[in-house]
């Protein structure tokens, strides 16, 4: 029970309750229908729970399938490229000029290709989702100790070994920074590339509370996202505590 209390963030809390009062309070003052209050954006959230949830269902299996083909292509080009050298000087102008385009920019491109269906937005979520875990796969397995590269060579270790034993490991912390944030990027991409391109999810919901003036259905799928995305964040979080245990524990006696 201490370990539970001591896991609360109280001050946020509080934070939270005191930001929440005052948005009630001052829309309640202004008493314009351009300014729903607190109880408004919950009202609303309690009429459409049906229609978000269902929204929001769609929005989550595109951002995993964008996500996941990320993961299962880039994680493995990544310290294939930051292990062979030659490979990696050789597409690094190609990353280095596609990297900076919005993900948004090549819903166009998408669309040639993909149509406007599930696919389009999935790519869409994939090309967003791509880069984060690429450029950390690269960085982190050049950043790998030489030591550690010799001794995998002088055991006999193939280079595919060396990949897998030994590069993967060392730069499995900084890896999985990379994919925190493009967990983070697949739910936001996800969202806009429906606002685009969908008749369905949750930025097509936005969409259509907008167009109907519903401010307070906006306001409330606004809050949906938020949720969704905290919950995510804590699932990966203790995720990642489990999977890097050893890593935060020797960083934990090194202090």
């Amino acid at each position: 029970m201490k370990r539970l209390t001591r896991r609360i963030n109280w001050p946020g809390i509080v934070l939270l309750a005191v930001l929440g009062a005052a948005w009630e309070i001052s829309a309640r003052w202004i008493g314009s229908p351009n300014y729903p209050g607190l109880f408004d954006v919950v009202g609303a959230l309690y009429r459409h729970a049906g229609d978000l949830t269902q929204a929001l269902g769609v929005t989550l299996v595109r951002a995993g399938a964008g996500f996941a083909l990320a993961l299962v292509t880039m994680l493995p080009l990544g310290i294939c490229l930051g292990r062979l050298r030659a490979l990696g000087a050789f597409f690094e102008p190609l990353i280095d000029l596609v990297r900076p385009l919005p993900p948004l920019a090549i819903v166009p491109v998408v669309m040639l290709f993909a149509g406007t269906g599930n696919a389009a937005k999935i790519l869409v979520v994939f090309y967003g989702a791509a880069f984060p875990i690429l450029i950390n796969a690269i960085d982190a397995t050049r950043a790998t100790h030489p030591l550690l590269v010799n001794v995998a060579r002088s055991i006999g270790l193939s280079r595919s070994e060396i990949m897998w034993r030994i590069d993967l490991p060392a730069a499995l912390p900084q890896i999985v920074s990379g994919i925190r944030i493009s967990v983070a990027l697949s739910l936001l991409i996800s969202v806009s590339a429906e606002m685009l391109l969908s008749t369905n999810g949750i930025g097509n919901f936005i969409v259509e509370a907008q167009q109907q003036f519903e401010i307070a259905a906006g306001l409330a799928t606004i809050l949906v996202i938020a949720v969704a995305a905290l919950c995510i964040e804590t699932v990966f979080y203790r995720i990642e505590r489990r999977l890097l245990a050893w890593h935060h524990q020797r960083a934990a006696l090194g202090r």
